[in-house]
């Protein structure tokens, strides 16, 4: 069957958005398939796309050369109908009287019918119809008119390939005016161009596989994934010959292909004299600012020893094998690595220390105050989480918090961000600072994500935990909490940390008295008055939070609910204990049918009651049990309770189950043989009391209202 090739060349895109465009182009290839008629003759597996800086390709194998005809028909009005009515009809249907129409039979009586066959179009003819609208609704994150233009791209179009069944589409997509005139549109062609410099001939177009393989040979990789696996292979090898290893950097390597249609992949030298800066420097330098891939010694891979190496990706062949291109490199590289020199000696000469009454310069937030008011919240803060926190020294706490954002002042930070808190650690060394809060201000923004590594000393977790929990509480003290996806301050982000410092560390931290202390100084500054009301809404956020946390491990948030709905429960290394204990006993028979019991004892305790206008939730008399299952069933609860009340204090949650566990036999007796609605109205309120305790004597564990599954 015929194939469809789309390419729209322009002006170079933007790395960062080649892939997403790629993924959408695919997605609107396949609905316009589909609006032709044609989504059973096109699988997912039959659309293609591919992204290179200058050029968006499209490929969809085995289009119909025509669409089906249809079989389409038209109800009008009854017989007998107004005349206008009939006429309206007619028009409608495009027919010139009744005798083209038929009387058929309706449940309402008898209609005109219009049944006429729709004729299918040729393929070529919809595509490119349905192309320019296409290209019209394109979403580019950011996109731009140039000339006198209408139309929108996001960089100056230079030619646009649609070719089906080996051959060019009428039209195109107007973009050079705002006539009409064919003149001033990019017409759809069969002609596309190589690379810019090394192929820049025109190249007849008649299917993809001649396509790939034409651009190819005038040296143009249309696949991100080919051009990815060439940078990294070839960047391997370089190294390899020089007894050297490339630093892993996925990123870097698939960025990097979004800049290059034909990769080259060359090695520098870096000058000695630079390779006394701090290995994080050099690579920041090589990567952020010039993409540039760093270069281990061999032996030391493992350890980011640097080498006197750096491997670029060039996007040109040259007749001295890329020399000039080398030695081009080697001299930009020289001037950046000269200015992190430069601000390395320079920032050395003062102490951070000293750098502290400069934060009084740096506005923190306009209603929060500048980064000294920061830091001295994070200084009390600190020392006040320390106390959950065995082995930690208050000194050295108190020091790391009070230093952490000096670094910010220095000029090696203010050329490179990225490195705030990693030049902290170096300087503070610098400055015969105690290990530990070298090791903290260099670790206390983290973790900034799931990959980052979550600090373990007892000084860097105390600083990290200060500075989260603070900024936490300081928004939500002016109310600028996230909203939907917006999180502009980063909030979400703050709470995963909070919640993996806890977690990975096995703090017994108190929640809610972290963060009153937290908002203390914010009521203090007259921003908030009641704590109450803060701290209940931060651990509702935790808690959302910690149910993202966990359900990538593969636990229920319901069950997340259940205990947290029980309150005063703060402490989340002991949250978790007793879910991983409610979800085994879950798991279990007696669990899954006491979940069951529960669900059935609180339904027929909340009809009752509304029946009575009454609650049951007194004691249960036990003179009043007249048969031998309610007895049992009542010292049950009075057993199981007492157990789960003694195994929770000495946080046995396990054992705390199996106490619940025990009352699985009874209850179900219970139900088996005991008429609960008996017509003595004494019996039937005892009865009702005694299932409400069920409800009451669970509720120590987990509230299982909140449990999925549960027969409301």
């Amino acid at each position: 069957m015929p194939e469809f090739l789309f390419e729209i060349r322009s002006e170079e895109i933007p790395a960062h958005m080649q892939r997403r465009a790629a993924d959408q182009l695919r997605e609107r290839l396949l609905a316009m398939t589909s609006e032709m008629g044609f989504f059973k003759d096109v699988g997912l597996d039959q659309v293609r796309t591919f992204v290179t800086p200058r050029r968006l390709v499209g490929v969809i194998d085995g289009l119909p050369a025509q669409q089906e005809d249809i079989e389409k028909s038209r109800k009008g009005p009854k017989v007998g109908a107004p005349e206008q009515a009939v006429q309206g009809f007619l028009k409608a249907a495009g027919l010139s009287s009744l005798d083209e129409a038929s009387i058929e039979e309706t449940p309402k009586g008898q209609v005109y019918m219009a049944h006429w066959l729709e004729k299918g179009r040729a393929t070529a003819d919809v595509l490119a119809e349905k192309l320019p609208e296409l290209l019209a609704a394109f979403d580019w994150p950011k996109s731009m008119r140039w000339g006198n233009g209408a139309a929108r791209w996001v960089r100056p179009l230079q030619g646009i390939v649609a070719v089906f069944d080996g051959r060019p589409l009428e039209g195109g997509f107007g973009l050079a005016s705002l006539t009409d005139q064919p003149e001033h549109r990019f017409a759809f062609s069969d002609r596309t161009v190589g690379h810019r410099f090394l192929a820049p001939d025109d190249i007849q177009v008649t299917d993809f596989d001649s396509y790939r393989t034409a651009l190819q040979e005038a040296f143009v990789e249309v696949d991100p994934q080919v051009r990815e696996a060439q940078i990294q292979k070839d960047a391997d090898a370089l190294c390899a010959a020089e007894g050297l290893t490339l630093r892993p950097d996925k990123a870097l390597v698939r960025e990097v292909a979004g800049l290059v249609e034909w990769p080259v992949v060359l090695m520098g030298s870096i000058e000695p004299a630079f390779m006394d800066l701090p290995p994080e420097v050099m690579v920041t330098a090589m990567r952020s600012h010039q993409k540039y891939f760093a270069v281990e010694q061999g032996d030391n891979a493992g350890e980011s020893k640097l080498a006197g190496r750096f491997c670029f990706v060039s996007n040109m062949l040259t007749k001295d094998d890329g020399a000039a291109i080398i030695a081009g490199n080697e001299r930009v590289l020289s001037a950046r690595l000269a200015d992190a020199q430069f601000f390395w000696d320079q920032d050395r000469k003062i102490s951070l220390a000293d750098r502290i009454s400069a934060l009084a310069n740096i506005v923190f937030h306009a209603k929060l105050g500048s980064l000294a008011d920061k830091v001295s919240r994070l200084q009390s803060l600190a020392v006040h989480l320390a106390q959950s926190i065995e082995g930690v020294d208050r000194d050295r706490v108190r020091s790391a918090a009070r230093l952490a954002k000096a670094d910010l002042t220095t000029g090696m930070v203010g050329e490179f961000p990225e490195l705030q808190g990693v030049m902290g650690r170096y300087y503070a060394l610098h400055d015969q600072e105690h290990p530990d809060v070298a090791a903290a201000i260099a670790a206390h923004y983290s973790p900034l994500g799931p990959g980052d590594p979550c600090p373990a000393a007892p000084v860097s977790v105390a600083v990290a935990l200060a500075d989260k929990l603070d900024t936490l509480a300081g928004f939500w003290a002016i109310d600028e909490k996230p909203t939907g996806s917006k999180d502009p301050f980063a909030l979400r982000r703050a709470a995963l940390g909070v919640i993996r410092l806890i977690l990975e560390n096995g703090l017994r931290l108190p929640l809610a008295e972290a963060l009153r202390h937290a908002l203390e100084p914010y009521r203090q500054m007259g921003l908030v008055e009641g704590l109450k009301p803060l701290v209940e809404d931060l651990l509702q956020f935790f808690a959302d939070r910690l149910k993202v946390v966990l359900r990538e491990k593969g636990v229920r948030h319901d069950l997340i609910s259940a205990v947290f709905a029980l309150g005063d429960e703060d402490d989340l290394v002991r949250l978790l204990a007793r879910v991983e204990a409610l979800s085994g006993f879950l798991a279990s028979d007696d669990g899954a049918n006491l979940l069951v019991a529960y669900g059935r004892a609180t339904n027929i305790v909340r009809i009752e009651s509304k029946k009575d206008r009454s609650a049951f939730d007194q004691a249960v008399a036990s003179s009043l049990l007249a048969e031998a299952e309610e007895s049992a069933l009542f010292e049950a609860l009075e057993a199981s309770g007492g157990d789960a009340a003694l195994a929770l204090k000495a946080e046995d949650f396990t054992a705390a189950m199996a106490a619940m566990a025990s009352l699985r036999r009874p209850v179900d007796a219970f139900f088996d043989q005991v008429m609960v609605n008996s017509e003595n109205p004494d019996l039937r309120a005892n009865r009702l009391r005694l299932l409400s305790q069920i409800g009451a004597t669970l509720s120590q564990v987990a509230d299982f209202s909140k449990i999925e599954g549960v027969n409301r």
